[in-house]
């Protein structure tokens, strides 16, 4: 579904990507993770069409993803994403949210539109907050709106870039919880993380990046608990916060 061949990324003088060689399948989980400034976000950004890439190839559903083409759009629109920060209409509530997209983007009827938002809605188990607006949810509430919101789109893969990271700890489970549903339901999904617990349930496979490129890749039981690569263990011991024997095993 999604090919990346030898992406290659820079701003100004500065290369973020350096060749990374990707490939998802329909119905597969793909998680991201590595240090801060690996370029694991810049991968997303520039498979949506948000940025713009300086070598390689990338191809989603079999059309090359080019951010200055005309179809660019509607190929976006075939890709939901969801970011770090929500980015919800303040001033419209959330069922209102979601409902902005189908109507003003694809031009659904309202009707249609609203029966869906208030089906997703409850799908991420915020129909009760239908008519509140974001100031009024907390993190986890708003991200979740966001999730749906995305999906409204009715999306054939899904990207999320760190979606819990700006979420107080015991807002994370909620969100997770939406995210490991849309899984059973068989989405492909890309997710740039830094939970290691959801990686290793959900994932069919973990990507672990560092300087611009993946440095190691594996079925996210292989690289999570007996990882290959010196770099890849580095990270894990910190963020696992365990010495290495506990960490699963490598040294």
């Amino acid at each position: 579904m999604i090919d990346i061949e030898n992406l290659q990324k820079r701003f100004g003088d500065h290369q973020v990507l350096h060749g990374v060689d990707l490939h998802v399948d329909a119905g597969e989980v793909v998680c991201l993770i590595g240090p801060s400034g690996s370029g694991k976000s810049t991968v997303l950004r520039c498979i949506n069409g948000l940025e713009s890439y300086d070598g390689g190839e990338i191809r989603a559903f079999g059309e090359r993803v080019d951010c200055n083409s005309r179809d660019i759009h509607r190929l976006r629109s075939r890709m939901g994403m969801v970011f770090q920060r929500f980015n919800l209409f303040p001033h419209r509530t959330a069922l209102e949210n979601v409902m902005e997209g189908p109507i003003y983007v694809r031009g659904e009827d309202r009707g249609a539109a609203r029966e869906r938002a208030m089906a997703l809605l409850d799908k991420v188990g915020l129909a009760a907050k239908a008519s509140a607006h974001p100031a009024q949810l907390s993190g986890g509430q708003q991200q979740r709106v966001a999730i749906a919101r995305a999906l409204a789109m009715q999306p054939e893969a899904m990207l999320f870039d760190e979606p819990t990271s700006a979420l107080d700890p015991e807002l994370v489970g909620d969100v997770l919880e939406v995210m490991r549903s849309l899984a059973r339901e068989g989405m492909t999904m890309i997710v740039v993380t830094h939970e290691m617990g959801f990686a290793r349930e959900v994932a069919d496979r973990v990507c672990f990046l560092h300087g611009g490129k993946i440095v190691e890749e594996g079925a996210a039981a292989q690289v999570l608990g007996s990882p290959r690569h010196a770099r890849t263990q580095d990270f894990l011991r910190r963020v696992l916060h365990k010495p290495a024997e506990a960490a699963g095993g490598f040294a």
